[in-house]
């Protein structure tokens, strides 16, 4: 196996957890490594560390995947592919849809896989998966009996790492699905949504609007697929209004509701969600629940700062537009914005519009996404529910 050594002092991260290694912390490589290799690791002192895909083209330039030295790496995704697969039936025996493996979180870097009923749907984010990909169809098409494989990868993520901006369809073809959340049905076309089709890591977070919904008159903001205010209007709330600034998606929303056969009153509103909550603080239209869940406002640390301020004049223009006693719930999934900065942000609005909140509850991506604490940047959603006062 080829040989891959890193600088003195480098080995800190790596022992704790980290899994991550970066160009600038390799001192040395053994024989001619290409772009995608498999790699042993060794600290300075010859020690070894762990076992990883290799990249000279990428930042990272190593994704470690093993502590022990793996040499069979088709039978060790397997393993790991299944291990994650059960543990998410652990959480959600009754459901066939969620996500089956969410990259490092699962010692699988630069891979996810969601599970949409018999219909597998990837994302290939580094180099070594991109070599490696037909072992996963082959564990997906045998294991687990996928009857469709396709991949919708992230080309922004498969730029950084020198890969072609494309996508295959390994087996069957992208037919339409109509999932379940384990409550509500969506309808999923996969030539048209976004990300893999549909989004797993708010799945939790959207029962907890049932909690609070009920009879209340409710703004779904960012609304995508709906999964918000499709859970609010099960839990028998007063009306929900659907706001996204994309035809695709409100089309969807609305597609959504009438497949889940919902009665109450309701909108389905294309405006941008900014302009729209400006406007509407003039109108006799104030709302007793508020839900934000934008697109990611920190895409990357250079533009942490507007991001910042981006969430705190959204958040401000919500609490303008809620009645008194009422709820806003709000989401970040910009992982430079850590869980106690985003609390900061959310006070720092209230406190701006003249608002008294409460944080009632606090959560982060669903079950399936689980994280590593030796690594915060598997930790990126922040989800949160205040009582405005």
């Amino acid at each position: 196996m080829k040989k891959i050594f890193i600088k003195k002092n480098e080995e800190i991260r790596i022992k704790s957890g980290h899994l991550w290694i970066f160009s600038n912390e390799i001192e040395k490589t053994e024989d001619n490594l290409e772009n995608g290799d498999i790699a042993y690791v060794y600290d300075f002192k010859n020690n070894f560390l762990g076992t990883g895909f290799y990249n000279k083209n990428s930042l990272i330039s190593v994704r470690i995947f093993s502590k022990e030295q793996v040499d069979d790496f088709p039978q060790f995704i397997r393993e790991k592919i299944l291990k994650a697969f059960n543990l998410r039936t652990l959480f959600y025996p009754d459901r066939k849809s969620f996500r089956v493996a969410f990259s490092e979180s699962d010692f699988l870097p630069g891979l996810i896989i969601d599970k949409y009923n018999s219909t597998y749907v990837l994302q290939v984010n580094s180099f070594g998966f991109d070599r490696n990909v037909k072992d996963v169809v082959g564990i997906l098409k045998e294991d687990l009996h996928a009857e469709n494989i396709f991949t919708k990868n992230d080309f922004h993520f498969r730029k950084i790492e020198g890969l072609p901006e494309s996508d295959e369809v390994y087996l069957g073809n992208k037919a339409e699905e109509i999932i379940s959340d384990g409550s509500i049905e969506y309808g999923i076309d996969f030539n048209k949504g976004q990300k893999t089709g549909f989004f797993f890591d708010q799945n939790d977070n959207r029962f907890f609007i049932e909690r609070i919904a009920g009879g209340k008159k409710v703004l779904d903001a960012f609304c995508n697929s709906g999964g918000f205010g499709l859970h609010a209007a099960k839990a028998g709330a007063a009306s929900v209004d659907f706001l996204d600034s994309s035809s695709y998606e409100i089309e969807s929303a609305k597609k959504n509701f009438e497949l889940n056969k919902f009665d109450i009153p309701s909108n389905f509103i294309k405006e941008d969600v900014f302009d729209f909550l400006e406007k509407n603080i003039q109108r006799d239209n104030k709302y007793d629940l508020i839900i934000l869940d934008p697109p990611a406002f920190a895409k990357s640390r250079k533009n942490l700062q507007t991001a910042k301020k981006g969430y705190e004049r959204l958040n401000k223009l919500a609490l303008l537009n809620l009645n008194p006693n009422g709820f806003l719930v709000s989401s970040s999934c910009s992982h430079h914005i850590k869980d106690d900065e985003f609390i900061r942000i959310l006070n720092t609005a209230s406190v701006k519009c003249g608002k008294r909140v409460q944080l009632i509850h606090f959560n982060n991506a669903s079950l399936d996404h689980p994280r590593l604490p030796a690594m915060e940047e598997t930790n990126y959603l922040k989800f949160a529910v205040l009582n405005v006062l």
